[in-house]
C-alpha cells in the first residue's frame, strides 16, 4: 500500500515539474512577443490617425 502512494507522489511531481517547464516556456514567448509588438506600435505611432 505504501509503494502505491509513493508511485502516485513521484507521478504528480513529474507532471507538476514537466507543467511549470512548460508554461515558464511559453511565458517567456508570449511576454517576448508583446515586447516586438509594443515595439512596433512605437515606431508606426506617427502613421496611426484616429
Amino acid at each position: 500500500m505504501g509503494e502505491k502512494v509513493y508511485t502516485i507522489m513521484k507521478s504528480a511531481g513529474v507532471w507538476n515539474m514537466v507543467l511549470g517547464i512548460i508554461l515558464i516556456v511559453a511565458g517567456a514567448a508570449l511576454g517576448s512577443m508583446n515586447i516586438v509588438t509594443g515595439a512596433r506600435l512605437l515606431k508606426n505611432k506617427r502613421n496611426i490617425m484616429f
